[in-house]
Protein backbone atom coordinates (compact mmCIF):
# COMPACT_ATOMS: atom_id res chain seq x y z
CA UNK A 1 0.00 0.00 0.00
CA UNK A 2 1.42 3.38 -1.03
CA UNK A 3 2.44 5.78 1.71
CA UNK A 4 -0.07 8.53 2.33
CA UNK A 5 0.86 12.14 2.49
CA UNK A 6 0.61 13.66 5.98
CA UNK A 7 -2.58 15.57 6.68
CA UNK A 8 -2.36 19.36 6.42
CA UNK A 9 -4.20 21.16 9.20
CA UNK A 10 -5.74 24.37 7.96
CA UNK A 11 -8.50 26.68 9.37
CA UNK A 12 -11.69 24.91 10.39
CA UNK A 13 -14.77 25.59 8.26
CA UNK A 14 -17.29 23.91 10.56
CA UNK A 15 -17.50 26.79 13.08
CA UNK A 16 -21.04 28.04 13.53
CA UNK A 17 -21.70 31.18 11.52
CA UNK A 18 -22.87 34.31 13.38
CA UNK A 19 -26.58 35.01 13.43
CA UNK A 20 -27.85 36.78 10.36
CA UNK A 21 -28.92 40.37 10.82
CA UNK A 22 -30.07 43.16 8.70
CA UNK A 23 -26.65 44.70 8.70
CA UNK A 24 -24.92 41.47 7.65
CA UNK A 25 -22.44 42.02 4.85
CA UNK A 26 -23.21 40.85 1.37
CA UNK A 27 -21.94 37.60 -0.08
CA UNK A 28 -19.06 39.38 -1.78
CA UNK A 29 -18.06 41.17 1.41
CA UNK A 30 -18.21 37.92 3.40
CA UNK A 31 -15.95 36.25 0.94
CA UNK A 32 -13.43 39.07 1.17
CA UNK A 33 -13.43 38.94 4.96
CA UNK A 34 -12.59 35.18 4.85
CA UNK A 35 -9.71 35.58 2.44
CA UNK A 36 -7.07 36.36 5.13
CA UNK A 37 -8.02 33.16 6.94
CA UNK A 38 -7.31 31.16 3.79
CA UNK A 39 -3.91 32.79 3.33
CA UNK A 40 -2.62 31.63 6.71
CA UNK A 41 0.19 29.14 6.27
CA UNK A 42 -0.82 25.55 6.72
CA UNK A 43 0.75 23.53 9.49
CA UNK A 44 2.07 20.03 8.94
CA UNK A 45 0.83 17.47 11.42
CA UNK A 46 3.58 15.96 13.54
CA UNK A 47 4.55 12.40 12.72
CA UNK A 48 2.98 9.83 15.01
CA UNK A 49 6.07 7.56 14.96
CA UNK A 50 9.20 8.99 16.61
CA UNK A 51 12.43 8.94 14.63
CA UNK A 52 14.39 5.79 15.21
CA UNK A 53 18.04 5.66 16.13
CA UNK A 54 19.02 4.35 12.70
CA UNK A 55 17.01 6.95 10.78
CA UNK A 56 18.41 9.77 12.91
CA UNK A 57 21.99 8.71 12.20
CA UNK A 58 23.30 10.38 9.02
CA UNK A 59 24.37 8.03 6.26
CA UNK A 60 28.11 7.65 5.91
CA UNK A 61 29.92 7.71 2.62
CA UNK A 62 33.15 5.98 1.63
CA UNK A 63 36.12 7.83 3.09
CA UNK A 64 34.20 9.28 6.05
CA UNK A 65 34.93 6.46 8.50
CA UNK A 66 37.68 6.33 11.12
CA UNK A 67 41.31 6.12 10.08
CA UNK A 68 42.49 2.53 9.70
CA UNK A 69 45.72 0.83 8.65
CA UNK A 70 45.56 -1.87 6.00
CA UNK A 71 47.47 -5.11 6.48
CA UNK A 72 50.39 -5.76 4.14
CA UNK A 73 51.33 -8.73 2.00
CA UNK A 74 53.53 -10.62 4.47
CA UNK A 75 51.08 -10.36 7.35
CA UNK A 76 48.27 -11.63 5.13
CA UNK A 77 50.51 -14.43 3.82
CA UNK A 78 51.16 -15.55 7.38
CA UNK A 79 47.43 -15.62 8.07
CA UNK A 80 46.84 -17.63 4.89
CA UNK A 81 49.40 -20.23 5.98
CA UNK A 82 47.63 -20.61 9.31
CA UNK A 83 44.28 -21.01 7.54
CA UNK A 84 45.70 -23.60 5.16
CA UNK A 85 47.02 -25.46 8.21
CA UNK A 86 43.37 -25.90 9.21
CA UNK A 87 41.77 -26.42 5.79
CA UNK A 88 44.17 -28.93 4.22
CA UNK A 89 44.17 -31.53 7.05
CA UNK A 90 40.36 -31.44 7.28
CA UNK A 91 40.09 -31.85 3.49
CA UNK A 92 42.54 -34.79 3.55
CA UNK A 93 40.57 -36.53 6.28
CA UNK A 94 37.29 -36.09 4.41
CA UNK A 95 38.92 -37.25 1.18
CA UNK A 96 40.22 -40.38 2.89
CA UNK A 97 36.74 -41.12 4.25
CA UNK A 98 35.16 -40.59 0.82
CA UNK A 99 37.83 -42.77 -0.81
CA UNK A 100 37.16 -45.59 1.65
CA UNK A 101 33.44 -45.40 1.05
CA UNK A 102 33.71 -45.08 -2.74
CA UNK A 103 36.64 -47.46 -3.16
CA UNK A 104 38.82 -44.95 -5.05
CA UNK A 105 42.57 -44.52 -4.66
CA UNK A 106 45.59 -43.08 -6.44
CA UNK A 107 47.23 -45.29 -9.07
CA UNK A 108 50.41 -47.08 -8.02
CA UNK A 109 53.63 -45.36 -9.05
CA UNK A 110 57.24 -45.48 -8.04
CA UNK A 111 57.60 -41.72 -8.27
CA UNK A 112 55.25 -38.97 -7.22
CA UNK A 113 56.90 -36.00 -8.88
CA UNK A 114 55.20 -33.11 -10.56
CA UNK A 115 54.78 -35.08 -13.78
CA UNK A 116 52.80 -37.72 -11.87
CA UNK A 117 50.38 -35.17 -10.46
CA UNK A 118 50.02 -33.36 -13.78
CA UNK A 119 49.15 -36.62 -15.51
CA UNK A 120 46.49 -37.31 -12.88
CA UNK A 121 45.11 -33.81 -13.24
CA UNK A 122 44.91 -34.05 -17.03
CA UNK A 123 43.32 -37.47 -16.77
CA UNK A 124 40.78 -36.22 -14.19
CA UNK A 125 41.73 -38.98 -11.77
CA UNK A 126 38.79 -39.63 -9.40
CA UNK A 127 40.96 -39.59 -6.28
CA UNK A 128 42.55 -36.26 -7.18
CA UNK A 129 39.24 -34.74 -8.26
CA UNK A 130 37.71 -35.81 -4.94
CA UNK A 131 40.53 -34.18 -3.00
CA UNK A 132 40.22 -30.93 -4.99
CA UNK A 133 36.44 -30.86 -4.49
CA UNK A 134 36.79 -31.52 -0.77
CA UNK A 135 39.43 -28.81 -0.40
CA UNK A 136 37.28 -26.24 -2.19
CA UNK A 137 34.22 -27.20 -0.16
CA UNK A 138 36.02 -27.09 3.19
CA UNK A 139 37.71 -23.79 2.32
CA UNK A 140 34.41 -22.20 1.24
CA UNK A 141 32.61 -23.25 4.44
CA UNK A 142 35.56 -22.21 6.61
CA UNK A 143 35.85 -18.77 5.02
CA UNK A 144 32.12 -18.09 4.95
CA UNK A 145 31.49 -19.10 8.55
CA UNK A 146 34.36 -17.14 10.08
CA UNK A 147 33.87 -14.06 7.90
CA UNK A 148 30.17 -13.83 8.76
CA UNK A 149 30.51 -14.57 12.48
CA UNK A 150 33.84 -12.92 13.33
CA UNK A 151 34.83 -10.80 10.30
CA UNK A 152 38.19 -12.61 10.44
CA UNK A 153 39.58 -16.09 9.94
CA UNK A 154 41.60 -17.92 12.56
CA UNK A 155 44.80 -16.81 10.86
CA UNK A 156 43.65 -13.20 10.82
CA UNK A 157 42.71 -13.40 14.47
CA UNK A 158 46.12 -14.80 15.37
CA UNK A 159 47.93 -12.03 13.47
CA UNK A 160 45.52 -9.29 14.61
CA UNK A 161 43.63 -8.48 11.44
CA UNK A 162 39.98 -8.15 10.52
CA UNK A 163 37.80 -7.47 7.52
CA UNK A 164 35.78 -4.28 6.95
CA UNK A 165 33.75 -2.90 4.09
CA UNK A 166 34.33 0.45 2.36
CA UNK A 167 32.35 2.23 5.12
CA UNK A 168 34.43 0.75 7.91
CA UNK A 169 31.69 -1.64 9.10
CA UNK A 170 31.61 -5.40 9.37
CA UNK A 171 30.98 -7.01 5.98
CA UNK A 172 27.44 -8.13 5.33
CA UNK A 173 26.53 -11.72 4.50
CA UNK A 174 26.32 -10.78 0.81
CA UNK A 175 29.80 -9.27 0.88
CA UNK A 176 31.16 -12.34 2.67
CA UNK A 177 29.62 -14.53 -0.01
CA UNK A 178 31.13 -12.42 -2.78
CA UNK A 179 34.50 -12.44 -1.01
CA UNK A 180 34.41 -16.23 -0.65
CA UNK A 181 33.61 -16.61 -4.35
CA UNK A 182 36.40 -14.14 -5.07
CA UNK A 183 38.90 -16.55 -3.56
CA UNK A 184 38.12 -18.96 -6.39
CA UNK A 185 38.81 -16.18 -8.88
CA UNK A 186 42.13 -15.47 -7.15
CA UNK A 187 43.07 -19.16 -7.38
CA UNK A 188 41.92 -19.36 -11.01
CA UNK A 189 44.38 -16.60 -11.94
CA UNK A 190 47.27 -18.89 -10.84
CA UNK A 191 47.35 -17.15 -7.45
CA UNK A 192 47.89 -13.74 -9.06
CA UNK A 193 44.78 -12.51 -7.28
CA UNK A 194 46.57 -13.07 -3.95
CA UNK A 195 49.94 -11.74 -5.11
CA UNK A 196 48.24 -8.52 -6.20
CA UNK A 197 48.23 -7.43 -2.54
CA UNK A 198 51.98 -6.77 -2.79
CA UNK A 199 51.52 -4.35 -5.70
CA UNK A 200 48.18 -2.70 -4.99
CA UNK A 201 48.37 0.74 -3.38
CA UNK A 202 45.46 -0.13 -1.06
CA UNK A 203 46.81 -3.64 -0.28
CA UNK A 204 43.64 -5.27 -1.61
CA UNK A 205 43.53 -8.69 -3.23
CA UNK A 206 41.27 -9.57 -6.14
CA UNK A 207 38.59 -10.94 -3.80
CA UNK A 208 38.71 -7.68 -1.82
CA UNK A 209 38.01 -5.67 -4.96
CA UNK A 210 35.19 -8.04 -5.93
CA UNK A 211 33.50 -7.83 -2.51
CA UNK A 212 34.35 -4.19 -1.68
CA UNK A 213 36.34 -5.05 1.45
CA UNK A 214 39.64 -4.25 3.16
CA UNK A 215 41.82 -6.27 5.53
CA UNK A 216 43.05 -3.95 8.29
CA UNK A 217 45.18 -4.26 11.39
CA UNK A 218 42.99 -4.91 14.40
Amino acid sequence: MADREPVLLGDRDDVAAPEASASAPSTTEARVEREPARERPARRAPSAAPATRESARPARRPGEGPTVHVAGFWRRLGAAIVDLGVIVPVALILTWVAARIGGIHLPASRTHGIDFWLDLLLASDPALVTWVAMTIGVAAVYLMVFQVTMAQTLGMRLLRMRIIDVWGDRPTVARCGARTAGYLASVATILLGFLWVGFDTEKRALHDWIAGTYVIKA
